[in-house]
């Protein structure tokens, strides 16, 4: 098996790099359905070209590559043991040429492994077929999407939603409860991978596997199809858009299985999928582990361009932030905002806040924008260069972001889903403002980092490191103020009076 680990390596670059056809058109109708000159089309301007940027430079569409999940089928007498270890030795490999970010953590001491290797890293499920060749499929589902997913036990009471019962009708609720739950935090539009029945563990699984299927296939039990189409059309009015800013597509995918299940348990187990929904596969011949045939795509036909026009046109609208801020410039701004940001940046994510409890920054971030990234970095001849640099879930860092602001002077906080009120409060208080990039357009704010001045705390790992920047015209929207403030607030009462109505629909 020769060419295994090469062609390995291929498929993790391309899953990377390269976003699937199917997605690309339903990506591409996103933008035909979606009011131009708003948020959510400005969200998906800046997200078709960062689709056309991974491609030109092969790198990752999103910073985020996840926890590399493979799905294995291979030939009786093919030695499974040499194949998991040419996938662990490629996932390595794509891992130091910068194709994956190191995600992957030792769960008790928080030790980034540095090459995404580690007890339970990566994923491979292994399945025997009565097929001559083996096929790989492998998925890139990032840590945001996957904080969205969730699992329903019916009965159950759901806000907004009433009952769910144990049957289709049931399921629906759960399913458009599902997209409401993920909001922006979920980089929406997304994608629904379901399971109705097994049990928790493997209804999980089940669920994930749904996110293979084709966006534009059509499901083979009549009863499933039409609830998926149901669903597609009802979640599409929540008004939940992307990125969350509101608009017309909030799901661009519902694919879901039944299995059987105990008499005592009813689960539906959802896989949410952000819009950087990266999957591939490929067939290999099972003697010397040759690409024998692409899944999902074919590779003699050239990629469609995403982007029309200049991607993401300049008004002449938008503010200039140049760091350091003043509290005066922050207090000016107001929700709906769009900001060009120059200058000096830090980025600071989970590990950075909890340091910060306990520890003074070991930079001065008086005046700063902290920016909730973990970026993917390549160091050649002792320099480092920023390889993908889009923005994290900002939620997690909910129980830190005020204390940050009150102690240490931050007047801007940039990343994805918002924030919640003990954070806006700390930003009417202190005169700072949170804002929004926009989630998986890692390529595109990579090309914003004019230089990387300077990097502090790598003990915890290139991602949670705290990276200092100079950046030039970085765009972001401002989703809450210095007044009070919230988009995401907002949008998450409009839309859940929206779910409310569909609750007998």
């Amino acid at each position: 098996m020769q060419f295994l680990q090469n062609s390995l390596v291929e498929l993790i670059t391309q899953t990377a790099t390269n976003l699937p056809p199917d997605v690309r058109a339903a990506m591409g109708q996103a933008g035909v359905h979606e009011k131009p000159n708003t948020q959510a089309s400005q969200a998906l301007n800046i997200i078709f070209s960062n689709v056309d940027m991974a491609v030109d430079d092969e790198g990752p569409i999103c910073q985020d590559t996840g926890m590399p999940t493979f799905y294995v089928h291979t030939p009786v007498g093919v030695s499974q043991i040499a194949i998991g270890k040419a996938i662990r030795a490629a996932v390595a490999e794509a891992t130091k040429r910068g194709k994956l970010r190191p995600n992957s953590v030792d769960s008790i001491t928080g030790a980034n492994s540095g090459d995404n290797l580690g007890p339970g890293t990566p994923v491979i499920h292994f399945e025997q077929w009565e097929e001559d060749e083996v096929e790989v499929k492998l998925i890139l589902k990032g840590g945001g999407c996957e904080n969205k997913n969730i699992q329903y036990s019916l009965p159950a009471n759901l806000e907004k939603m009433g009952r769910a019962d144990r049957n289709l009708e049931g399921v629906r609720k759960c399913l458009l409860h599902a997209v409401w739950q993920a909001q922006g935090q979920g980089c929406a539009p997304g994608a629904l991978g379901v399971c109705i029945g097994s049990d928790r563990a493997h209804g999980y699984d089940v669920a994930k596997e749904q996110l293979f299927r084709t966006l534009d296939d059509v499901n083979p039990d009549p009863r499933l199809a039409e609830l998926e189409e149901r669903v597609m059309k009802e979640a599409n009015t929540l008004g939940v858009g992307a990125m969350g800013f509101g608009g017309n597509v909030s799901l661009i995918g519902c694919k879901i299985a039944a299995a059987n299940r105990l008499p005592a348990s009813f689960f539906v187990s959802v896989a949410y999928e952000c819009w950087a929904f990266r999957r591939l596969g490929i067939r290999l011949d099972a003697t010397d582990g040759a690409i024998t045939k692409w899944l999902y795509r074919d590779p003699a036909r050239a990629v469609e361009r995403m982007t029309q026009g200049e991607g993401f046109p300049l008004t002449g609208r938008e503010v200039v932030l140049t760091a350091p801020l003043t509290e005066e410039k922050v207090r000016s701004l107001k929700v709906g905002d769009v900001v060009l940001i120059r200058g000096e940046l830090y980025t600071g994510r989970d590990a950075v806040h909890a340091h910060l409890m306990k520890n003074p920054p070991p930079v001065d971030l008086h005046g700063a924008v902290l920016y909730h990234c973990g970026p993917v970095m390549l160091q050649e001849d002792g320099k480092w260069t920023v390889k993908a640099a889009g923005p994290t879930t900002s939620i997690r860092e909910e129980p830190y972001q005020a204390d940050v602001i009150g102690r240490y002077g931050v007047r801007a906080v940039i990343g994805k889903g918002g924030m919640g009120p003990k954070t806006l409060a700390a930003l009417k208080e202190h005169g700072a403002v949170y804002l929004n990039g926009i989630g998986g357009a890692a390529q595109y704010y990579a090309r914003t980092v004019q230089e990387v001045l300077d990097v502090n705390l790598t003990e915890f790992g290139i991602p949670e490191a705290m990276w200092h920047l100079r950046v030039h015209n970085f765009p972001a929207i401002v989703t809450m103020d210095s007044h009070g403030n919230s988009l995401h607030a907002e949008i998450e009462k409009a839309t859940a009076e929206q779910l409310e109505e569909l609750q007998t629909a």
